[in-house]
C-alpha cells in the first residue's frame, strides 16, 4: 500500500525506558512512602508520539538513539511491535534515556529524566533528512538537545513539511526555532513558561506573536485551539477515570497529527485526539496505554464533543 506523504509522520526525539513507582500519594521533599507496584515500561516523549501516532493509523519513523544496554533492545521493539519504523534509531555507546516516574492514585505523576543516549542526538545523522523529507509532519520536543531540534526544523522547512513541537520539558528556546515551527502545542504550563501569563487565551494570543498556530492542551478542561487565520476554539475533554497520566499530552499530538494529516479541520482533529488521550489515562503506563485507531473511533462516536468559542 503507498502512503501518502500527508499521512506520513517523522518523529525525531527522545526514547527512554521508564522506571515507574505506584503510590498512593507522592512524596514530599524528605519524606519517603511505600509504594504497591513497579514497573519498567517503553517511554519517551519522542518514542510516545511516534507510537501513539502509528496506532492511531499514522505511517511513522522514528528518528533519535539509545544505548547499547539492557534496556535498549525492549525500546526498539515497542517502537517495532507498533508499526514504527525505526532504522534512524541510532546505537551509541552507554545508557539509554531513562525516566524515574512516581504515580498517584488520582493519576497525577510527577517525572525526572535522565537523558543517556538522548543527549548524544546534537544533529542529524546520514539519511535523517530524507526521512524527514518523505513526511507530512515533523513532531518534535525538548528531550533531546536543542541544537538537533534546530536541525530537524531546518530540514523541514527546506522540504515543506509541517513542524509540530510541543515544547516540553519547559525551557528557554533559542531565537530562531519558533519562527520554524509551523503548530505548538504546549500545556497550559508550558504555554505559562513561554509567555509569563496562567490565562490559556491570553497565552495562545501572544504564542501567535511567534507560531501561526497553537493548540494549548488544558488537562481534564480539554484543549484550546487559536490560529492567526481563524477564531479560537476550545474542544471538551472526554471523561473518564484517570489512572495514570503520564502519556497523555503524547497520545493526544501523535493522534492530532495523524487527524490534521487526514485533512480534517482542527477542531475534528483536537476531538478525536482528545478521545485517544482519555483513553490512554484511563490504563496505566506511557506507550502501553495508546489505543489503537479502532479504540478512538470508538469512544469518538460514543462521545459528545462539542467545540466552543472560548
Amino acid at each position: 500500500m503507498t502512503t501518502h506523504r500527508a499521512t506520513a509522520v517523522a518523529v525525531l526525539g527522545s526514547t527512554n525506558m521508564d522506571l515507574v513507582a505506584f503510590t498512593a500519594t507522592a512524596p514530599r521533599r524528605g519524606e519517603t512512602v511505600s509504594g504497591r507496584e513497579f514497573r519498567t515500561l517503553p517511554g519517551g516523549k519522542g518514542a510516545n508520539q511516534a507510537i501513539a501516532a502509528a496506532r492511531a493509523g499514522g505511517a511513522v519513523t522514528m528518528i533519535g538513539a539509545v544505548g547499547d544496554d539492557a534496556f535498549a533492545p525492549r525500546l526498539r521493539a515497542a517502537l517495532a511491535e507498533a508499526g514504527v519504523a525505526t532504522d534512524g534509531l541510532r546505537t551509541v555507546p552507554g545508557a539509554s534515556g531513562i525516566a524515574h516516574i512516581v504515580v498517584d492514585d488520582e493519576g497525577g505523576n510527577s517525572i525526572v529524566v535522565v537523558p543517556g543516549a538522548n543527549g548524544t542526538v546534537t544533529g542529524l545523522a546520514e539519511g535523517d533528512e530524507a526521512r524527514i523529507a518523505a513526511a507530512g509532519a515533523l513532531l518534535m520536543q525538548l528531550e533531546l538537545p536543542l541544537d538537533a531540534v534546530l536541525a530537524g526544523a531546518r530540514a523541514a522547512r527546506a522540504h515543506g513539511v509541517r513542524t509540530v513541537l510541543t515544547p516540553a520539558p519547559a525551557r528557554p528556546l533559542p531565537d530562531e526555532l519558533l519562527p520554524l515551527i509551523d503548530l505548538l502545542v504546549p500545556n497550559e504550563h508550558e504555554a505559562a513558561a513561554l509567555t509569563g501569563t496562567s490565562e490559556p487565551l491570553a497565552a495562545a494570543r501572544a504564542l501567535l506573536e511567534l507560531v501561526p498556530e497553537v493548540v494549548i492542551t488544558l488537562g481534564a478542561a480539554g484543549s484550546l485551539h487559536a490560529s492567526r487565520t481563524a477564531e479560537p476554539v476550545s474542544v471538551p475533554s472526554v471523561p473518564v477515570r484517570a489512572v495514570d497520566s503520564t502519556a497523555a499530552g503524547d497520545t493526544f499530538v501523535g493522534a492530532l497529527a495523524v487527524a490534521a494529516g487526514e485533512g480534517r479541520p482542527m477542531p475534528s482533529a483536537m476531538a478525536w485526539a482528545s478521545a485517544a488521550a482519555a483513553l490512554s489515562v484511563s490504563r496505566p503506563g506511557a506507550s502501553a496505554s495508546m489505543p489503537t485507531r479502532a479504540e478512538i473511533d470508538a469512544l469518538h462516536r460514543s462521545a459528545p464533543h462539542p467545540w466552543t468559542a472560548p
